[in-house]
C-alpha cells in the first residue's frame, strides 16, 4: 500500500464525512477490510467514537494499520482482529457502528456480508460503506479489450466484475437495511502513463481476482494496450486519465424510532391538484 494515497484517502474522508450528518454518536464501531489505515488516520473524532475495532483477513494489513503513527485518535481505545466479512467474528447486536471502505466488492458473498454486518449491529446502528462501480477504470477495459481482439482475436476480463449503481439499493434492502441510502462519485485521476496506472492498481490490490482468468498477459497485447489507451484518452499534456466510480452506501438496523412510509392508498390529496393549484408550467 502506499502511504497517504491521495484516491484512498479522498474516497476514506468523504465516507466519514456522512457521521457528521448524524445528530447521534457511535460509541462502537466496526472497521472491517479494504482501507484501514486511511479510516484510522482521518477519522480525527468524528462519530464520538470510544471503542474502534479494526479488522482485516490479512494479519501483515492489520499490522501495517497498527504500527502507523496516529495521534488525532489517541483517545479511542483501538483492537485489532483479523477475521472475514463473511463470517464476522463478532456478537450479534453489538455494534454502533459499521465501516467498510473499498472492501465490500472482493466479498464472495456481498449479500451474506451485508447481512452479517446488520446483525452485528444494535438497532438504530449505522452501516457505511463504500465500492468501486461498474464504471471504474472504463478507459482501461477499452484500450485492454481493443488490443486483445487485435493482438489475440478474442478477449479475456482483466479486470475484477463490480457491482452496478443500480444493484447498490438492491444489496441493502436484501440485506435488511431499514431507510437505505445510496450515492455516487467519480473520481478522474490522472497518470503519466498506463504503466503507472497498473503499479497504482497493484498497490491498491485493485486488480483482477478472476479464478477463471488468463493469468498470462502476453507483452505484445500488453504494448499495444498501452499505446492504444494513450493514443484514445490521452490528455493535451500528455497524462492519461482512468475514472474511479465510487458507490456510497447507508443502512440503519430496523428501530421503533426511524422514519416508517405510509401505507399506500393512505394518501389525501392527489398529484393532480396539486398541478390545477400550482400550474402545470410549474
Amino acid at each position: 500500500m502506499r502511504p497517504n494515497d491521495s484516491f484512498v484517502d479522498a474516497v476514506a474522508d468523504n465516507l466519514l464525512d456522512r457521521l457528521e450528518d448524524c445528530k447521534r454518536t457511535f460509541p462502537t464501531a466496526l472497521c472491517m477490510g479494504g482501507s484501514l489505515e486511511a479510516i484510522k488516520r482521518l477519522l480525527c473524532g468524528r462519530g464520538s467514537i470510544e471503542k474502534l475495532i479494526m479488522m482485516d483477513m490479512s494479519y501483515d494489513m492489520l499490522k501495517l494499520c497498527e504500527d502507523a503513527k496516529e495521534d488525532a485518535n489517541k483517545n479511542i481505545e483501538t483492537s485489532f482482529i483479523v477475521g472475514d466479512e463473511e463470517y464476522l467474528p463478532i456478537k450479534e447486536s453489538s455494534l454502533d457502528l459499521v465501516i467498510s471502505c473499498l472492501g465490500l466488492h472482493w466479498t464472495n458473498d456481498l449479500p451474506g456480508a451485508m447481512i452479517q454486518s446488520r446483525l452485528a449491529l444494535k438497532p438504530d446502528g449505522l452501516f457505511l460503506a463504500a465500492i468501486l462501480g461498474g464504471e471504474t477504470l472504463k478507459e482501461l477495459r477499452i484500450a485492454c479489450t481493443v488490443a486483445q481482439m487485435e493482438r489475440e482475436g478474442g478477449i479475456s476480463p482483466l479486470v475484477s466484475p463490480l457491482a452496478q449503481v443500480r444493484d447498490a439499493g438492491n444489496l441493502l434492502t436484501r440485506a435488511g437495511f431499514t431507510l437505505p441510502g445510496v450515492d455516487v462519485d467519480e473520481y478522474v485521476v490522472k497518470y503519466r502513463s498506463a504503466l503507472e496506472l497498473i503499479d497504482h492498481l497493484r498497490a491498491m490490490g485493485e486488480t483482477n481476482a478472476l479464478l477463471q482468468r488468463n493469468t498470462i498477459l502476453k507483452r505484445e497485447t500488453a504494448l499495444a494496450a498501452a499505446a492504444i489507451y494513450d493514443s484514445m484518452f490521452a490528455a493535451e499534456d500528455g497524462t492519461i486519465p482512468a475514472t474511479f466510480q465510487v458507490i456510497y452506501m447507508t443502512g440503519w438496523r430496523e428501530h421503533p424510532s426511524q422514519q416508517k412510509a405510509k401505507r399506500r392508498g393512505s394518501a389525501t390529496i392527489s398529484f393532480k391538484d396539486i398541478q390545477n393549484q400550482f400550474g402545470s408550467g410549474s
